[in-house]
């Protein structure tokens, strides 16, 4: 539940900072209230792609079977994990400039296309956070109860709001940058558990050799098989008996992070 409420809550807070963005600009520069109206259609539009892409999902999962299935949902863990890596990195690369980008975006699209323009704009924005939410859960969803996983889902929405309705209002001092930063690193690490739980799989299977297994025993410190320590797991990517294969793969991805991290930082 946990895992689930805080994806949702970051990418539904980007959707809804996007949103207030758009809506500003709409706000200074249209006085017709047609651009508003777009505004509207164009994020349930958003919305809507990103359900039909948790349909098809769904769709496509029920039609495998065996081997199989367990490939698609291997591979699921595995895109969900890069997207939220990619995801993050870009934030921090461009984050600064996202009003910016949005403003020009939408300025060119009402030239173009006029109201039809504004609307495509806001739902190809939407339509981004939704489907990377819709991927993310899916990814999740392999390793959790549905019920926790729903009800993570819908107070995650509802925090968002009522966090960007606190940085709207300025209320209690928020500070939206600090708050997106500190849950870049934790989707990072989340995301690396993410890669862990494919490599998993992926020894599980058969399909990689684990090297050496386990390369300790650190169970009578975190046991992951208790409820405290799966939750600590599921969440890190943590494991008291962990392969070789998964420790290669977890020191990887740090390095691989870290780099581009540095390397973001400087544009």
């Amino acid at each position: 539940m946990g895992n689930a409420f805080f994806v949702v809550w970051r990418e539904s807070l980007e959707a809804f900072l996007i949103a207030g963005i758009l809506y500003a600009w709409l706000q200074a520069n249209d006085s017709s209230g047609k651009g508003k109206r777009a505004l509207f259609a164009g994020l349930a539009a958003g919305a809507g792609l990103a359900l039909l892409l948790g349909w098809a999902l769904l769709s496509v999962q029920d039609e495998l079977t065996g081997e199989a299935l367990e490939i698609f949902q291997t591979a699921t863990l595995f895109v969900a994990a890069g997207l939220i890596t990619q995801m993050v990195l870009w934030m921090r690369k461009h984050g600064r400039q996202m009003k910016a980008r949005l403003h020009a975006d939408l300025a060119s699209a009402r030239e173009r296309s006029g109201f039809l323009g504004v609307a495509i704009v806001a739902a190809l924005a939407v339509a981004r956070e939704g489907a990377e939410t819709v991927i993310f859960l899916y990814g999740l969803a392999q390793g959790g109860e549905m019920s926790a996983l729903a009800f993570g889902s819908v107070t995650g929405f509802a925090a968002a709001g009522f966090t960007a309705w606190l940085a709207a209002r300025s209320l209690a001092k928020l500070n939206i940058g600090l708050l997106l930063r500190l849950s870049s690193i934790l989707l990072l690490i989340l995301a690396s558990a993410l890669l862990i739980a494919a490599i998993d799989r992926l020894i599980g299977a058969g399909w990689l050799p684990p090297l050496l297994d386990p390369v300790w025993d650190s169970s009578l410190l975190i046991d992951d098989t208790t409820k405290a320590g799966k939750l600590i797991a599921d969440f890190s990517g943590y494991r008291a008996r962990p392969a070789l294969s998964s420790l290669l793969a977890w020191a990887a991805y740090w390095g691989v992070v870290l780099f581009a991290w540095r390397r973001t930082g400087r544009g």
